[in-house]
């Protein structure tokens, strides 16, 4: 019962709570049907009851927001409906049409209470997204981007985005590893949730991963297996399907169902159906490669061998023949040589016979006229000695007195010279000295100011000053980017050092 005091009514807390629920059960005794954003479902799994966030959105911002429980019967009768319907269970993120009741209690404060949930309302709100995906896609121009890339003509190096557990990974694996034609991939692992609120999430982490290596890799493979149709609607999202659409090297998919293709899917350079499918294409890509090269190996060793023979009898013909004409040829020329050797030695004794007499006579003349010109000679080469050696002698004696007359004026001008240029040398050592001493002096002053300069810059002096040296692990602290709450800092000033702990971070523009 309420107090009285001082002419005022005065309640607890607890009457007030219970008017208030007698008031809503009162007014709300039925149920009614709702149409909401489902913020965060917050489901336990010890207890199997759920206790919603339920939000209503305008223009991005929240304008009503309640709490909801679902109790672990209801969630388990709403989420195989879900399954069956959408292919996906009940989760976070999505819209939902619910039944619900008002409840209300003073320890708990006022809840809707979901007694059920149309999973069509929440499958054409997921269709709406999908289709929202795509023309966002076709309108920023780069739905077909990634269909638009070269991809290897030998595929040998794929980064593959999966589950080391799943199904459909060690499928993929099994078939590329026991291939009987003994091609061989290489493959690295990076892990990521293939469904689930975080999937997308965690598959666009993998991916930009894969692109800061994207050289060593041909292609990015994304695979799951073993789900079926559950749990796909991670792949309509907008940021994920951007994402593998303006990758820089082919996607290719196996996420392993038949049924309704995601928008991942879709822009994705290739689509396989399951991961098997997906490894028999890369298979495939080394196939069509193969058979070609191993044809063209067999039509270019069966024509070489044919071309080897048919050379080898054409050279065989040719060098028989060569060796019958040229054994013709030579006995020919052998005759023909004969022949000439036998006219020249008749021609030879017959002109020698012919011209033996006016040899003798020659040779008679050529000696008298011989001595004749020796004798004459002498008494010319006498007479022309005589006459050189005058002139001779006449010549040296000029050139004498040329001679010594032109060393006494050499050396009278070299005393000159000698003199003139020791002087030279005195007034530019002198010279040389005076411009070494000020060229000191000029060096000295501008040591001294880059000594002082130094001085005021050291560490010392400016810590001085009031400036400080902040590190975190023994590296000087430039920038807030990788220092975390809770870090130990070392600050260090002109007088020592002060250890802190980072309590707080902000970053200015």
């Amino acid at each position: 019962m309420p107090e009285k005091e001082n002419d005022r009514t005065i309640f607890t807390l607890l009457e007030v709570t219970k008017s208030i629920q007698k008031t809503l059960s009162e007014r709300y005794k039925s149920s009614f049907w709702v149409k909401a954003e489902m913020n965060k479902l917050n489901m336990y799994p010890s207890s199997g009851h759920c206790y919603p966030d339920l939000v209503e959105k305008k223009d991005g911002k929240i304008i009503a927001e309640i709490m909801a429980n679902i109790w672990k019967d209801d969630y388990q009768r709403i989420n195989n409906n879900f399954l069956n319907v959408l292919k996906e269970p009940l989760k976070s993120g999505i819209n939902i049409l619910f039944c619900a009741k008002i409840n209300y209690t003073p320890e708990n404060g006022l809840r809707l209470r979901i007694i059920d949930i149309d999973p069509s309302y929440s499958l054409g709100n997921l269709e709406k997204e999908k289709q929202e995906t795509i023309n966002k896609l076709k309108l920023e121009g780069i739905y077909n981007t990634n269909k638009s890339l070269q991809l290897s003509l030998l595929p040998k190096r794929i980064a593959i985005i999966s589950v080391q557990t799943s199904k459909g990974y060690s499928d993929f694996v099994q078939i590329i590893e026991t291939n009987p034609w003994g091609y061989k991939l290489f493959m690295m692992l990076f892990p990521a949730l293939l469904q689930g609120d975080r999937a997308a999430e965690t598959i666009m982490k993998q991916l930009v991963r894969i692109k800061k290596v994207k050289d060593h890799f041909d292609a990015v493979a994304i695979i799951r297996g073993g789900g079926g149709d559950v749990g796909l609607s991670c792949y309509n999202n907008y940021e994920l399907s951007r994402a593998i659409a303006m990758f820089p090297i082919p996607v290719i998919t196996g996420i392993g169902h038949s049924t309704n293709e995601t928008v991942s899917e879709m822009i994705a350079f290739k689509n396989a159906i399951t991961p098997t499918e997906l490894a028999d294409f890369l298979l495939q890509k080394f196939h069509n490669y193969s058979v070609p090269v191993q044809k063209a190996q067999e039509t270019i060793t069966d024509k070489t061998g044919r071309l080897l023979k048919e050379e080898n009898l054409r050279l065989f013909n040719s060098v028989r023949y060569f060796k019958s004409i040229t054994g013709n040829l030579l006995i020919k020329s052998h005759n023909e040589i004969h022949n000439k050797y036998r006219s020249l030695l008749q021609l030879t004794g017959y002109f020698i016979q012919r011209n033996r007499e006016q040899q003798v006579s020659l040779i008679s003349g050529l000696k008298r006229n011989t001595h004749l010109q020796l004798s004459n000679g002498h008494q010319q080469i006498r007479q022309t000695g005589l006459i050189f050696r005058k002139d001779m002698i006449t010549y040296l004696n000029r050139s004498k007195a040329v001679v010594d007359q032109s060393v006494f004026q050499i050396r009278r001008g070299a005393r000159f010279a000698f003199m003139g240029f020791a002087q030279s040398i005195d007034l530019a050592k002198i010279k040389l000295f005076d411009r070494g001493v000020n060229f000191i002096r000029n060096e000295k002053r501008e040591i001294d100011v880059i000594e002082k300069n130094i001085a005021l810059m050291s560490p010392a002096n400016v810590l001085r000053r009031g400036y400080s040296i902040t590190t975190i692990n023994g590296k000087v602290l430039q920038k807030v980017e990788g220092v975390n709450a809770g870090d130990k800092m070392v600050t260090i000033i002109s007088d020592g050092e002060i250890t802190s702990v980072v309590n707080n971070i902000k970053k200015t523009e």
